[in-house]
């Protein structure tokens, strides 16, 4: 692989963010609705202070991990596809439009698949019928098998049609291709003509996707100047009026081939084009940037209007709570990283590195990213307000790479602080509104390390230098030392955070005390590389300190928790759960590896109650549970729950129990009273992920603690 692809993903990944937070606030909308209100729509409709999670970027990423997780690896497979669904969706919230069965093709597919309907025939045509089958949602979450797969349009096709197949069928499949294609042949060719038809080549030259494509193609030959005049004639010929179903297809399509050719390869021009024809507006133009953010790379996105305003920051909305804070360079470097896999290579430094060791860190390789850092300056303990401050990408200098993130804080007096730092943790306050219903599990605990390189450049003023965390309940902060450094040069901190009960850390980064007296006034500037946590957490998460997040509409969220399904709510300091079939809730993080969790908990109806470890999503993880006819075992969930050992032991509702799990490597140990549980996983065993309750068959449970500690 050429090694400009890297930089190439991240541009063409960041393009679709770019695309879909353009098309959100009019989604939907007609052509004359948007020339009504907005006349020439040139430029973000709405100044986000910071977008919810869409749909058109939860299905790419979280689809794509069936690569590393599914059954067959790199040979992927239609069903690897559907359990990477199942594993990351939450039921029947979040992630995207859950519009009923038969209404939404997602949801449709899902509940197919849970009830035992196997991909490709959950989504197909005959399962489903061609109105269902044939929306738009085959090629809105493809993206990402086109980046996957930089200049092999073969393999983009091969894996494009397997992940399609999942929930769609005919002309849905053919235009996963298509897009697929496109996006993995654009690292070669620039020709958008030949883009296009290296698209058509792998679809059925007789399908209803390809004549459409064709015929605006042979329209824009006709009439090259005017794009008006071309959506009018996909308005009149190829409308939503002409295809059943809530967002088909075919309309779509026909407003995207209309973009990239009137675009004339320019990046700004071809996104605004095709948000102003209207229609599914987020989808369209999420596709068309990530084609041209491949062909045009980062030096065709202008900065100051595309992605300034976005500061390398991705909400998603999976059931893992801690992938839900994402920066668009982590998901293009797993995508870089997966692409390199599957090519058989290895990744050159110092992308080896990042990959392999530390994939969450804010690096700041790719030219002009910010893995979303905010500053902030205080005075004398009191936030500031009013000055100024920035974040520049910077190859002035690095700890590591060649670039790093200049951080400048004008005004700055003697004795005041800059905080620059990346945020762990989301409240319903910080968002907008509440698109898609994001959920958060924090970044960062207790009991991790905390690592930073900072360097202040000659011409800026001294100051001590600390690591810092912030805990959102109290406002306090954790700080290391004060240090001076000696300018010009780089200095490595590391930062153990300590242990605590009842935090909810919020915040990580690197404190400047600036030196000097109050009386003068200086522009600061510091350079920061490789920031970043490791280790395992110490701390305990007691839900009388847990609140109740109270976000836009009927959108309701516990504070450090995701649901999967079930009710669950904060009564006396006690988390409660409970279901009429299933319930489960995770926190934490989904990388951690060996532990130690101890709940506190009490059975309170039902008789299934469960405590999770190792909890990799919705349809992966281990558990202990107390079961019918006084039994503790330890289980398994492999899309379904088994037990893997079990004793007796004479439990009661209405009692509160104490259970110690301790898991490393493959081996678990269950501790209740006397009774110990002990099993080793020989078959694909779990070696990382959160922890979690759950429950079922109309059981209920409250939890008073969850402890984690290192082992």
């Amino acid at each position: 692989m050429k090694q400009e692809y890297i930089e190439n993903i991240y541009a063409g990944w960041l393009a679709k963010i770019i695309g879909i937070r353009l098309g959100a606030p009019i989604e939907g909308w007609t052509y004359e609705k948007i020339k009504n209100t907005y006349g020439d729509l040139r430029d973000y409709p709405v100044d986000y202070h910071e977008f919810a999670a869409d749909d058109d970027s939860n299905g790419p990423l979280f689809f794509l991990r069936a690569l590393e997780e599914g059954r067959h690896g790199f040979d992927l497979e239609a069903q690897d596809v559907a359990e990477a669904l199942l594993n990351y969706a939450p039921f029947e919230h979040g992630f995207f439009w859950w519009g009923g069965y038969g209404i939404s093709t997602e949801h449709t597919a899902y509940l197919n698949l849970r009830n035992g309907i196997p991909a490709p025939m959950s989504g197909s045509i005959e399962q489903n019928g061609h109105a269902t089958a044939e929306q738009i949602g085959g090629q809105i979450f493809i993206d990402t098998w086109g980046l996957v797969t930089p200049g092999n349009p073969d393999l983009a096709a091969k894996y494009a049609e397997k992940a399609a197949s999942v929930t769609h069928g005919g002309n849905g499949i053919y235009g996963g291709i298509f897009v697929a294609v496109c996006i993995s042949y654009a690292f070669e060719e620039k020709d958008i003509r030949k883009i296009i038809e290296k698209g058509l080549s792998y679809i059925p030259k007789d399908c209803e996707y390809a004549r459409v494509v064709r015929a605006v193609m042979a329209f824009y030959d006709e009439h090259p100047k005017n794009w008006r005049e071309c959506f009018r004639y996909i308005y009149e010929n190829f409308g939503y009026d002409k295809y059943p179903g809530n967002c088909h297809i075919i309309p779509n399509i026909a407003v995207m081939i209309l973009g990239l050719l009137y675009g004339e390869g320019d990046f700004s021009n071809t996104l605004n084009i095709t948000n102003m024809c209207g229609w599914d507006t987020d989808c369209n133009v999420g596709n068309v940037a990530t084609i041209m953010g491949v062909r045009n790379g980062l030096a065709g996105i202008d900065y100051d209007k595309w992605r300034k305003p976005i500061n390398d920051f991705l909400a998603c909305s999976s059931v893992v709570g801690s992938m839900n804070i994402m920066d668009i360079p982590y998901g293009a470097a797993y995508i870089a990283k997966l692409a390199y896999a599957v090519a058989g290579e290895e990744m050159p430094e110092p992308w080896k590195t990042i990959t392999e060791e530390r994939i969450n860190s804010c690096h700041f390789e790719y030219p002009g990213s910010t893995h979303a850092i905010r500053v902030r300056t205080e005075s004398f303990g009191n936030a500031r307000t009013g000055y100024e401050t920035a974040v520049m990408n910077t190859d002035e200098s690095a700890a590591s790479g060649q670039r790093s993130l200049k951080v400048l804080a004008k005004m700055v007096t003697g004795g005041d602080a800059v905080f620059a730092y990346r945020k762990t943790y989301y409240q319903p306050e910080d968002f907008h509104d509440s698109r898609y219903d994001p959920c958060f599990s924090p970044l960062i605990y207790p009991g991790q390390t905390l690592h930073a390189s900072v360097c202040i450049p000659e011409y800026s003023q001294d100051a001590l230098i600390s690591l810092y965390v912030r805990d959102a309940h109290t406002g306090k902060i954790y700080e290391s030392e004060r240090t001076a450094v000696k300018k010009g040069e780089w200095n490595t901190f590391s930062f153990e955070i300590p242990s605590l009960e009842e935090a909810l850390l919020d915040e990580m980064g690197v404190c400047s005390h600036i030196m000097g007296t109050h009386t003068e006034v200086f522009d600061y500037v510091v350079l920061l590389d490789d920031l970043y946590a490791d280790g395992n957490p110490d701390y305990t998460l007691d839900f009388s300190a847990e609140t109740t997040e109270v976000w836009p509409g009927l959108h309701r969220e516990i504070s450090q928790m995701t649901k999967l399904k079930g009710l669950m709510y904060l009564e006396d300091g006690q988390l409660h759960l409970s279901c009429s079939d299933f319930a489960e809730a995770y926190t934490g993080r989904h990388d951690w590896k060996d532990y130690g969790a101890e709940f506190t908990f009490t059975p309170l109806t039902g008789e299934h109650h469960m405590v999770n470890v190792r909890v990799q999503g919705a349809i992966r993880s281990y558990a202990f549970g107390l079961l019918p006819d006084g039994k503790a075992a330890l289980l398994k969930n492999d899309n379904g729950y088994r037990v893997l050992t079990e004793k007796t032991f004479d439990w009661k509702c209405g009692e509160e129990y104490t259970v110690k799990i301790t898991v490393k490597e493959n081996a678990l140990k269950a501790e209740i009273g006397d009774c110990v549980l002990e099993i080793r996983d020989e078959e694909h065993p779990y070696l990382r992920g959160s922890v979690g309750v759950s429950m079922m068959k109309g059981s209920h449970d409250k939890y008073r603690r969850i402890k984690i500690t290192k082992e």
